[in-house]
């Protein structure tokens, strides 16, 4: 590390697309719940194990957020102590809905029956509407202070939090999850700024035939 990575001041930018990656997927999960026919139970478990994925991903988010982010802030910027308060909060009312959708859905998963079916899609939908409010909210009022107060050195740590907390046989798949979400004419630019050379061929050689036929068991 660098002298300039210790002293405050970071780019947050990286969460942007994180958020984005959640949003999009919790917005899409009631849809694909309901989407799948009565007693389909391929399509059940492929989009069940889906929605698992993305729900423990989420809690991994929240709980690194919850141990690297909001002490530091409160410490440094006190006027943000609200907002963070806010963010606590949020947080809890997530983890008890996605506690409440590991109850439902490994049910639904099983039996791919329409009526075990909107519980778990409901549920989705809580998560979805606390999420979509709690993002905006931490990208209006959290980011700004975060960039200001943390050194780049304690806001990696969050990203490698995050990637340390991916199987290593989900990285590819992860990573064409993370594209979609990037506009089309900035992804060659994303993947040059985000991803070693080596892990770019081979998103290219193998990485993005493996992912379309993933995400169409998902998405059909």
């Amino acid at each position: 590390m660098t002298a300039l990575d210790e002293k405050p001041g970071c780019d947050t930018s990286d969460m942007l697309t994180i958020h984005a990656l959640f949003r999009r997927a919790f917005t899409d999960g009631p849809a694909l719940v309901r989407g799948v026919a009565d007693g389909d139970t391929a399509r059940a478990r492929a989009v069940g194990d889906h929605v698992q994925e993305v729900a423990d991903a989420l809690h991994h988010h929240h709980t690194g957020e919850d141990e690297l982010l909001w002490d530091v802030l409160e410490q440094r910027a006190p006027a943000c102590a609200l907002h963070v308060g806010l963010m606590r909060a949020q947080h809890a009312q997530t983890a008890a809905q996605l506690e409440a959708l590991g109850e439902v859905l490994p049910t639904w998963s099983a039996s791919a029956r329409s009526s075990d079916g909107e519980p778990v899609a409901l549920t989705l939908e809580a998560v979805r509407d606390t999420l979509l409010a709690h993002l905006g909210q931490e990208e209006s009022a959290i980011l700004p202070t975060a960039a200001t107060v943390m050194s780049q050195k304690e806001w990696g740590a969050l990203h490698a939090r995050g990637m340390a907390s991916i199987p290593r046989e989900r990285l590819l798949l992860q990573l064409g999850w993370i594209l979609e979400v990037v506009p089309a004419d900035e992804r060659s630019g994303w993947l040059r700024a985000n991803v070693p050379a080596p892990a770019r061929l081979l998103w290219l050689v193998t990485g993005r035939r493996q992912f379309a036929a993933h995400r169409a068991r998902i998405y059909g």
